[in-house]
């Protein structure tokens, strides 16, 4: 699988999400159109959602309820497609979603693998293939970013490190849809440092490429641990999301 099946394999996850046709993507314009998330939709998008922004690059295709077209239409039409998601832009479509009952969600960067730099990274430690079975055991804080307790039927595959026959990393991937697989990954404080996560990911990446699958990371812009740790591990960025939703969804999330 080159980077251009898995860039491509992206788009189409992508427009699927959010009701849009890949081409959108690739346009030289942005693009302004109602949401509908579609059945192959990734898992873990949930509605209500009034509307998501998402660029590959090259513009910005914005997917919005109804209730909002005319706001976020005005929006991408007043910023350059790469402000759209930094501020002080966004508090400029935040404070006319919050008229309106809504705000500004999540924002998050994704990244794919760059075949030519994901490499076999060594570790100090054992590391073992683990998948469904053993998994059970593992739901618990301290590898919350590998595993999801609300989704476990969605996780599939891991590697994981041991000192002697402790789990000290886990790097696990969930099948959020049918081409791609999400990658999370923890260490354990007292292992951190010593390029343990970037060799589970990038070891991880490589099983889920042996499967004929897509792996794809995930972070904050501001989580620089999680984005070192993507690009030491042969990821690049590759799309970037801002999603609103309802504000009374959005108030009661961190309560």
């Amino acid at each position: 699988m080159t980077d251009r099946d898995m860039i491509e394999i992206a788009m189409r996850q992508s427009a699927e999400d959010i009701g849009c046709r890949p081409e959108d993507l690739k346009a030289d314009k942005n693009v302004v159109l109602l949401h509908k998330r579609g059945k192959n939709a990734r898992k873990y998008y949930q509605e209500p959602i009034t509307c998501n922004l998402v660029s590959y690059g090259n513009n910005v295709v914005a997917a919005s309820a109804g209730e909002t077209l005319d706001i976020v239409s005005e929006y991408v039409g007043k910023f350059e497609f790469f402000r759209c998601f930094e501020t002080p832009a966004i508090h400029w479509l935040n404070q006319r979603l919050m008229e309106r009952g809504h705000k500004i969600c999540f924002m998050a960067e994704y990244y794919l693998p760059d075949v030519d730099r994901l490499s076999n990274l060594s570790c100090a430690y054992e590391t073992r293939i683990l998948g469904r079975e053993d998994f059970g055991p593992l739901y618990l804080p301290e590898w919350s970013n590998a595993l999801c307790r609300q989704r476990p039927h969605l996780d599939v595959l891991g590697v994981g490190a041991y000192d002697a026959d402790r789990l000290i990393g886990l790097a696990a991937c969930s099948a959020d849809c049918e081409d791609m697989w999400q990658i999370g990954v923890d260490v354990l404080p007292g292992y951190r440092r010593q390029g343990i996560a970037c060799a589970l990911t990038s070891a991880l990446a490589k099983e889920i490429m042996d499967r004929d699958k897509v792996p794809f990371y995930c972070t904050a812009w501001s989580n620089i641990r999680s984005a070192r740790n993507a690009l030491k591990s042969g990821f690049v960025p590759a799309w970037v999301e801002m999603t609103a939703k309802p504000a009374a969804i959005v108030d009661g999330m961190d309560r």
